[in-house]
């Protein structure tokens, strides 16, 4: 008899128990962010300092506004920003008149609904002739 008494008070605790736990998780939903707003607009992520690491990024929906952390890498091309991801092409050739070589870029992921440019070219200057030879000349004495 014991037995089944300790039963049932273990049974009403577990019952007692998990409906706290679900009011708690209906509180946390409806006060939470983007409870009672379904369409957030987000604004950059702004570093705390300098132009990259850790900082914030601001959002609002209707009359509510809210600051969440974020991160800026600091290899980031502020030309098309952090919150805009592209898949780059290989590089092309040098151009012997402007010193430079160029790659396309198209947009993969849009985050945050940034303003993206559906496709970018990216350029940088050629590496000089003498690295290329001096790596070239190395692999041959090991032979």
């Amino acid at each position: 008899m014991q037995h089944r008494a300790f039963l049932l008070l273990a049974l009403l605790a577990l019952l007692a128990l998990t409906s706290t736990v679900a009011k708690k998780k209906d509180k946390v939903k409806k006060g939470g962010p983007g409870g009672e707003c379904a369409e957030w607009t987000w604004g950059p992520c702004t570093p705390s300092s300098k132009d990259c690491g850790v900082g914030f990024r601001e959002g609002t929906c209707g009359a509510q506004t809210q600051r969440i952390r974020c991160r800026v890498p600091c290899n980031w091309k502020k030309e098309f920003g952090a919150d805009c991801r592209y898949k780059f092409e290989s590089w092309g050739v040098c151009d012997g008149g402007t010193g430079t070589k160029a790659r396309q870029g198209t947009l993969k992921k849009a985050r945050y609904n940034a303003q993206c440019q559906e496709t970018i070219l990216v350029m940088k200057p050629c590496t000089p002739k003498t690295k290329a030879k001096a790596k070239a000349r190395k692999g041959k004495g090991k032979d």
